[in-house]
């Protein structure tokens, strides 16, 4: 049947048919309007296209164009009953204005790149400029002839229709060669008159100049003779140097990742552009991003951008760019969306921008966002301090150190916070803070490893502590929600100023014999804390679960992987299925790109980002204004005061020598406790059968063990000592003082 829209359809005809009651059925047949049967033909308007939607054939791509043939119609699942307010809500409107063109730190990095490459160009042929003299010099003359040759011969018009002349001549056709002559000889009359003019203006702009000013002339010879050197010079040899040999920036385009992506030799994306070559499509346009190109690629059907990311070496290689200069990551809105940015130059080429915090007025207050990072395109990354707990995990030469003290210099910047840590590596790394801390501990010898362990402790009774005065201020209506706020923290007694305890090298406590309890006490000081102004930083280098108990990583909230040799390690530090979502820190090389790692916690998604590095003299700078800080407000620790309150230390073996019962070859740890407290009340009041466990730790010969005896005729175990075994403490530790 001819379609309606035809022109050679009978109208009339059809009309007629329809009310005859022969071909209609009867005189009750319903007549049809062909007016709003072809307006229900017409293609429906198709709903704006979601930019997370599926990148079938109607899908628009801001870097291809459909050039196929239009389809008649629209789709067959069109959806007519979604509200508009949903549709206005999945159709993402383009701003007015590009993001570098709403961006001052945009409109800055490029500012800055077009300025730096001016300022190349400019020295380099500055340097060159007696050479690039030397030439004109010789090629102007050169140049002079050249130009009046040209100009005798446009006036001569002899190379107007030369070969047609040339041609006619060959055949032997008089009268065409007369024609084509003639026609030449008019075209010479009116160009002899403007090169006379020409010469004449010539002349007299000679006398103009010869009795103008000197700088006229200066300035005539500065144009002309660079003018005639350009006509002189042969065509192989330009008058000034190439700056480059070859492209320093390549701009990024769509075909350009097409073929890096294409070139990853994945099967998921290769079969599917070798059937469809739109199969890898663009949302959004290609556009400047700071300090280069981003481009967001809606990937093929069933490929990850994860999977992208892991590749990102082949990527940079198939770009011809440096590794640090190509930074892929999964971007928002599906999984197959990648988000590919390309700087002008490497990162480790672009200068990172000084830490604000090293301004001679900065402060920091641990309840507001402060400094911490940068991205690849040198945006700031900003961190909090406040009911946040740190896990900085890294192989060594990672950065890892170095990131964890911009953090607590930042904390010293604020006067109310409470500083104390152990740096069990033994280094000295963050000695330039100690005039801040109130306690601080260096090395990994058992006596420093002693000491962390008892802090940990202490810290697990100071949240139970804080708990207790959170409770009271809650009664009074001053801790909303049970939390420190920054009025009870300013609030002199409280007790409830933020208190910030760090661990470096943590590793060193949870493999010696303190692990065990070391670990479940600071477990729970982790939980506990967060609400009550106790923040936990912690640095290790080997994040497995001996070293680092998955207790302690599950309940950090905020952590920074910085170089790792493998995917386990990564997910211990960045939680499981990181690596499979693409958050890599294995990507970063030790030492050549220190300082880099994966920053979660802070944002909706995890990120590339570089700590500010700063070394120990402005570190030492920092403390300076700190100590001022801290002196002002009355909390700067004393230097006989640098240490937590503890019970007054004792001779644990000589004074269990000294109460032990009798003649008894074994003594139940209760017993022996009560016996203690009776000899030395300030130093053993309250303790316990566990305390007496943990004092003994330090002394190996003292073996904790079940001892037995008969209490009215009826066995009773429980944990006690030998007094063999505190004799050979005591001998051992005896002889190694006298060795000493």
């Amino acid at each position: 049947m001819t379609a309606p829209d035809d022109d050679r359809f009978d109208w009339q005809a059809a009309e007629a048919d329809l009310t005859d009651p022969t071909t209609t059925g009867g005189p009750d047949a319903e007549v049809v309007d062909l007016d709003d049967a072809r307006a229900r033909r017409a293609p429906r308007p198709r709903p704006p296209a979601d930019d997370d939607a599926p990148d079938d054939a109607d899908a628009d791509d801001a870097e291809s164009v459909d050039d196929g043939p239009d389809r008649d119609g629209g789709p067959v699942d069109t959806a007519d009953d979604i509200p508009r307010e949903v549709l206005a809500r999945q159709r993402d409107r383009r701003p007015i204005l590009a993001d570098w063109a709403r961006s001052w730190r945009a409109f800055r990095a490029a500012l800055r790149h077009q300025v730096k490459d001016a300022g190349y160009v400019t020295a380099y042929h500055g340097v060159r400029l007696p050479k690039y003299a030397a030439k004109t010099a010789a090629y102007a003359p050169l140049g002079l002839f050249r130009g009046v040759g040209r100009a005798l011969r446009w006036a001569s018009a002899e190379e107007g229709n030369w070969h047609l002349r040339q041609a006619a001549a060959s055949r032997g056709d008089a009268d065409t060669w007369m024609k084509l002559d003639a026609r030449r000889q008019r075209q010479t009359v009116w160009r002899w008159w403007v090169l006379a003019a020409s010469a004449g203006a010539t002349v007299a702009g000679g006398i103009v100049l010869a009795l103008g000013p000197a700088w006229w002339r200066y300035a005539a010879l500065l144009a002309l003779v660079p003018l005639l050197a350009t006509l002189g010079r042969p065509a192989d040899k330009p008058l000034t140097d190439r700056v480059t040999e070859g492209t320093r920036y390549r701009k990024l385009t769509a075909d350009l990742v097409r073929r890096a992506l294409t070139s990853l030799q994945m099967s998921g994306i290769n079969s599917a552009v070798a059937k469809d070559p739109k199969a890898i499509s663009f949302p959004v346009d290609i556009h400047r991003d700071g300090p280069g190109h981003l481009a967001v690629v809606d990937l093929p059907y069933g490929v990850e951008a994860a999977e992208v990311v892991a590749r990102r070496g082949k990527l940079a290689s198939a770009m011809r760019l440096p590794l640090d200069q190509v930074w892929p990551e999964p971007a928002p809105g599906h999984t197959g969306r990648l988000a590919l940015w390309v700087g002008y130059e490497p990162a480790s080429q672009m200068k990172q921008p000084p830490w604000p915090l090293l301004s001679a007025g900065a402060k920091v207050d641990v309840f507001k966002a402060f400094p911490f990072a940068t991205t690849p395109r040198l945006d700031t990354v900003a961190v909090d301090l406040m009911f946040r707990n740190f896990l900085f995990g890294g192989q060594p030469g990672s950065g890892k150190t170095f990131a964890l003290r911009d953090l607590i210099l930042a904390a010293a910047l604020d006067p109310r916070a409470e500083i104390r840590g152990y740096e069990l590596k033994g280094v000295g790394d963050f000695a330039v803070l100690e005039p801040v801390m109130a306690e601080y501990g260096n090395g990994f010898d058992d006596e420093t490893l002693a000491r962390c362990f008892g802090f940990i402790e202490w810290l697990y009774e100071e949240c139970r502590r804080r708990s207790k005065r959170i409770e009271h201020y809650a009664r009074l209506g001053k801790a909303p929600e049970n939390k420190v706020t920054p009025e009870l923290a300013s609030l002199k007694g409280s007790g409830l100023h933020p208190l910030v305890a760090w661990f470096d090298e943590l590793q060193e406590l949870m493999t010696s014999k303190y692990g065990k309890d070391a670990g479940e006490l600071l477990e729970k000081v982790i939980k506990l804390g967060r609400a009550l102004g106790v923040i936990i930083m912690i640095g290790t280098q080997i994040p497995d679960k001996d070293s680092l108990p998955t207790g302690i990583t599950r309940n950090v909230n905020s952590r920074f992987c910085l170089s790792v040799a493998d995917q386990t390690a990564n997910d211990m530090i960045l939680g499981t299925s990181a690596y499979k979502n693409g958050y890599r820190a294995t990507v970063f090389q030790p030492v050549i790109e220190a300082g880099w790692g994966i920053l979660r916690g802070f944002g909706p998604k995890a990120s590339a980002v570089r700590s500010f590095y700063v070394d120990t003299t402005a570190a030492a700078r920092i403390v300076t204004r700190a100590v001022a800080l801290r002196q002002a407000a009355g909390t700067l620790p004393k230097p006989d005061e640098q240490t937590r309150e503890v019970a007054p230390v004792a001779d644990v073996l000589g004074d269990l020598a000294r109460v032990w019962p009798g003649d008894d070859k074994a003594a139940w740890n209760e017993t022996l406790c009560g016996l203690l407290a009776e000899l030395r009340p300030d130093v053993y009041g309250g303790w316990e059968a566990a305390q007496l466990t943990t004092a003994l730790k330090p002394h190996p010969a003292v073996k904790v063990a079940d001892v037995g005896r008969r209490i009215d005729g009826k066995p009773v175990t429980r944990r006690g000592i030998k007094h063999a075994d505190l004799l050979a403490a005591i001998a051992e530790r005896d002889r190694k003082r006298s060795a000493g």
